[in-house]
Formats: C-alpha cells, structure tokens, sequence
C-alpha cells in the first residue's frame, strides 16, 4: 500500500502486460546481402526482434532458442535489415574468432568487424565508430571497467581511464551466452548494465541456469520499466541503480535503504522463494511468464523439426568393469570416502564439509577412468606447478578466490552449483583454507606463466612424470579405443569429438591414441582464442585428423563442430554437452556414447541423473538446475548408505 500511494502506475502494470495483445509477427525476406539460406522459423524469428525494436518498450529481447538453430545467423540478419553502425556484440572468448568468421563469410563482407581484444586493439572512439560490428568478450570489457571505476597502479601510482566501449552509444549491444551476466553484483554484470545503446538483446539457450533471480540481470540490462527499477516508498523516487554513496541515505531523495525495494524482487523473487508453487507464488509465476512471453522467444529443435531437418540422434551407453589391480584401487579410495561421509552424517556437519565431499566425489571420478590420475598426481621433480584447488590438476581459465586460492573457472561454477544449500545461509567453503569461497565467476582469466611443452604435452603433464615405457592404460581408455577403431574399419571419415572434464585423462588418452595410429588434435583452457580457432579450424578442414579432444571446461560453450558425428563422454556429470554437434549444418546421424565404468560412481550418478530429470522438465525452459544440485539424500545414494 505505501509503495501504491506514492507510485500509482505501479497498479495496472501487469493488468496493462495481460491485455496489450501481441501483435502479429512478419516474417523477414531473405536479405540479400546474407548468402546463407535462412529457414522459415529463423524468418520469423528475424521479424519479431525487428518488431521488438520497432513497437515494442523493451527495445529489445531475449532470443532463447535451443543451443544449435542459429542464434548466431538471426542475429547477423538483424545487423543488415537497416545497417546502422556501431553495433556491439559480447560474446565468451571461444566464440570471438566463429563470429568475425560468420558474419565476413555469410555477408560477402557486407559488414565491417572490427575484433576488440588482446593488445593490440583500437583505442579511440572515432576509429571504431566507423566500424559496422566490434567484437569484444566479457573479461576485456569488465577489464575495461574496472580500470574505468577503480583504476589501475602504474609505478606505484592509481591511474583511472575512462572506458572506450563505454564511451560510446551504441545502436545495438548484443550479448552472446548472456547468462554470462546472471549474477547482478558481479563485475561483469555491471560493466554490461553500464553501457549505453538505442537496442539491446541477449542470446542464450539457457536463459535460466538455477534460479529464478537470475533473470533479474537480463531485464536489468534491458532496462525495462518498471520491472528493472527500484523504487522509493516515501517519495516518488526511483531509479534504475542502487544509489547509496554514504550507504545510509539514497542519492536521490535522501531516504533510507529499508525505504527503498528492487520492483522485481517484490513481485517476482521473493514470493516465488517464500511460498514456492503456493497461492502467492503461483501469482508470482504467472506474472514472470506474462513477462517472458513479451520480450522472450524461444523454439525448441522439437517444436522447429520440419524446418531444421536435422538427422537423427541416438544415445548409447558402454558399460565396462575395472580389471583387478584398478578395482583394488578404486576400493580403497571408496571405502575412504565412504568412511568419511558416513562420519560427516554422524555429527551432522554434511552442510560444512561439502568442499571435502566435492573433493572425494573428484576423486572416485577420476580414479573411474585411469587410477594414475590418483597415485602420480604429485610432480616430484624441481616443476613448481600451480593446481585447481578443486580437481588438483592444471587450472583452465584459471581464477582467483578473495581468499587468494586458484581454480579453474568451470570447477568453480560445477562447486557452487552441485550442492543444494537450502536458505542459502549457509555458504561454500575454500576446499583448501575453509574460509567461506568468495569469488567472480565473471573475472578475466588469470594469466599463467607459459609452460614449455614437449611435444604436445606441457611440461607439468601427468606424461612427463610417469615412466611411460612402463605406463599401463585403463579399462576406460581400452573402451574408447576400441570403439574408435571399430569406427575405422568401416569408415576412414567418420571425425570424433572426445570429451573430458580431466585435462591430464585427455594428456594419457592422446598419448594411447597416438600410439594407436589415430592422429588427433585437442582443445583446453588454457589455449588463447585464435589457438582454439586453428585447433577447431584444423579438425573441421584436415580429413586425417578423425579425433578431436576437447576438455568440458573449455568446450561448454559455443562451438560449432558440425563435421563430427560421433560423441563419446569419458567421465558422466551434469552437463553433458551433447548438443555440440547436433545442430544446423549436420547431415550425418549421430551417435553419442556415454562410457561408463559400472562397478563404480559413475553408474550411480547415471542412476541419479535419470532419478533427477522428470523434476527438470516441470522447470521454466526445461533448465538443468534439479540436476546440478545435490541434496543430502543424493549424497547419501552416491555413497551408497
């Protein structure tokens, strides 16, 4: 009632979002500039984000179509339907080179690309306003921000800088993978909701990862009104920031914090987490879906299946046993783990020892694919080796704790969201000094000292410290190799894509592969943008590289690897990424294998997977959240109690 009596427009809004009909899409022509034959959905898809731009308030959208139906192509569309410059897209650092390549090779160079990134990028706004497209990726535009809000030292001196993307008005601001941007007080977030633009749209076919609130962060880019703001209940103050310098009295009008409330949290967020699928959060879900049917379009490879005519995609699973002198390791690790779970359970500390837990669940994986993994895992030569404080193993798009402790970044996102944390009280401890894990999942790579490599393996591999004269290699290395040269004999062509979450597994399979006579190519974290381009570039183009290695960490997220058709998953987790080469522009069938030790944790977790997805399919746009989370009682089943 105080926020009504100072701010009365808030009243109709919904009632105002319910009535206003959606007016009919038309779907764009070809562009003639586009050489690319766009399908009769992706017409349509054109002509309702011209639309948004034209009559809708949002001035813009969410473009949410499953991974693999050409986002990316729509979005390149819309740049040509007026060719107004300068126009901004964001993407993650493995996507940057497949843009520049798609919009020059689709448009005849109909578009001008200008790639901001590295050292040697423009720095002034006058030469890249003459640009059609500028391509940057988030860590050099929050790099940029931050230098801009809190400077940097140089020779002992703060200097600040304002800016170049931030300097200018752009026509659009395109975020690819924008659930880069789903938590709304990290830096990332916040450089983005500083830019300025006439358009602004998100492309994700994950819009919503684990929580509702996160969705906050897109509208909050869009900066929709009145969903976006936060309003005064006192005054008629209201503002599309907190703004509390003093943090005591608002900027604005002088009132304080407790005065003030985010519009979304009030009618979105918090009676959804109050009172879940009840009365007021039944109200709550029904208003996000009014919302969401205004400024998000989603499709699904279902719904579109005439228009996409993708082949058909099956799934097996290859299930092996451990030899003898694996099964003895594997035991004692597990009747370890065990022991100390059951410990955990006892005292009832589960809540504060998930670091530990998440270290043992490691653990049993990576002894499931070669126990080596395990027993070398220490470098006993003079190599001082910087670790993942998580899976122990050299760190991939390596970041930072505030507690100073390094981790690969996806290790980090896998820890944060694995386990269920109920009221979000209680939060995640550093595995390593227990202080509780405070850390950017958004912040720039840090950047490692470069190893020397022998050959393809980097000087702190897990093959430079084992005899490999003497090396023995496992049941599921034996599995993948064998599957790999059945493909062979029937045919030479056939590309394969091998997937691992463990970089030193990928290091002792390409070392067996190799000796095999399969000539393979690989793909990790700690390759720069225009090495993984040569890398995806060289399997997608040379006929005698058939396998493709690729570590999850640094393959989950926008790669288009449509010459494969065979995919084998070495180590089960929640994030599969199956849809890596079921996509547009695949005209093989494909298969993908699922290999699986099964007197081990893995054919537990595969259990639990199965156990999990009819709670993924109730979940606004069929999201993976129920599957990255784990309560105690999944716990308990993985550890067989």
């Amino acid at each position: 009632m105080r926020l009504s009596s100072q701010h009365p427009e808030l009243d109709t809004v919904w009632k105002t979002l319910e009535e206003t009909k959606a007016l009919p899409v038309i779907p764009i022509d070809q562009p003639a500039e586009l050489s690319l034959d766009l399908l009769p959905f992706q017409k349509y898809g054109i002509g309702w984000m011209v639309q948004q731009e034209k009559l809708n308030d949002f001035k813009g959208g969410v473009l949410a179509d499953e991974m693999g139906m050409g986002k990316t192509i729509q979005t390149i569309a819309l740049l040509l339907s007026d060719k107004k410059k300068p126009n901004l897209v964001i993407a993650p650092t493995v996507a940057l080179i497949q843009w520049k390549r798609e919009i020059e090779t689709h448009t005849n160079n109909a578009l001008s690309v200008n790639l901001f990134h590295g050292a040697s990028k423009l720095d002034d706004t006058e030469s890249l306003e003459k640009y059609d497209v500028v391509l940057t990726t988030y860590s050099t535009m929050e790099n940029s921000f931050r230098r801009q809000e809190f400077g940097s030292r140089r020779k002992g001196e703060l200097i600040k800088e304002k800016s170049i993307i931030h300097k200018i008005h752009w026509h659009r601001i395109i975020l690819d993978e924008a659930h880069n941007i789903k938590d709304r007080s990290c830096n990332t977030a916040r450089a983005v909701f500083n830019l300025n633009s006439n358009f602004k749209w998100s492309l994700s076919g994950t819009p919503l990862q684990n929580r509702v609130g996160e969705l906050y962060s897109l509208i909050r880019f869009m900066q929709a009104d009145p969903f976006s703001y936060y309003f005064c209940t006192k005054c008629p103050c209201k503002s599309i920031t907190w703004k509390f310098t003093d943090r005591r009295n608002c900027d604005e009008c002088g009132h304080k914090p407790m005065d003030h409330l985010c519009w979304w949290n009030n009618e979105v967020l918090k009676p959804i987490q109050r009172d879940g699928h009840g009365d007021e959060g039944r109200v709550a879900m029904k208003k996000l879906r009014l919302l969401l049917d205004k400024m998000m379009l989603r499709r699904t490879k279902l719904e579109c299946a005439d228009d996409l005519g993708l082949p058909p995609r099956t799934v097996v699973v290859r299930r092996d046993m451990f030899n003898e002198e694996e099964e003895d390791v594997y035991k004692s690790l597990f009747t370890d783990s065990v022991r100390k779970f059951t410990t955990y359970v006892e005292q009832g500390s589960v809540l504060n020892n998930y670091a530990n837990i998440f270290e043992l669940l490691m653990k049993m994986r990576q002894s499931a694919n070669h126990p080596d993994l395990i027993t070398k895992k220490k470098d006993n030569s003079n190599n001082k080796q910087l670790v993942c404080m998580l899976c122990n193993e050299p760190p991939e798009d390596a970041i930072v704790a505030a507690c100073k402790h390094v981790f690969c970044r996806e290790c980090c996102v896998q820890y944060y969201q694995s386990f269920d944390y109920g009221d979000g009280i209680v939060k995640p401890n550093c595995p390593t000094c227990f202080a509780t894990l405070s850390v950017d999942l958004s912040q720039p790579s840090l950047e490692l000292p470069e190893n020397e490599r022998d050959g393809m393996y980097s000087k702190t591999s897990i093959v430079n410290r084992i005899d490999m004269s003497k090396w023995r290699s496992s049941t599921k290395i034996e599995a993948l190799v064998e599957e790999l040269t059945k493909l062979r004999r029937q045919d030479k062509t056939i590309k394969s894509i091998v997937f691992s979450q463990f970089v030193n597994f990928l290091d002792l399979v390409y070392w067996r592969l190799s000796r095999a006579g399969f000539e393979c190519i690989r793909l990790d974290g700690s390759m720069s943008p225009r090495q993984r381009d040569a890398a995806i570039n060289c399997f997608m183009t040379k006929p005698t590289v058939t396998v493709f290695l690729i570590s999850l960490k640094a393959g989950g997220v926008a790669l288009n690897l449509t010459e494969a058709s065979r995919v084998f998953i070495c180590d089960p987790w929640w994030n599969p990424a199956m849809d890596r080469i079921h996509r547009l522009g695949q005209h093989r069938p494909i298969k993908i294998t699922r290999l699986i030790i099964e007197n081990s944790i893995e054919s537990r977790i595969v259990q639990l997977q199965e156990k999990k997805q009819a709670l993924v399919e109730s979940t606004i746009g069929n999201d993976n959240s129920a599957l990255e989370r784990l309560s105690v009682e999944d716990l308990r089943f993985l550890f067989v109690l």
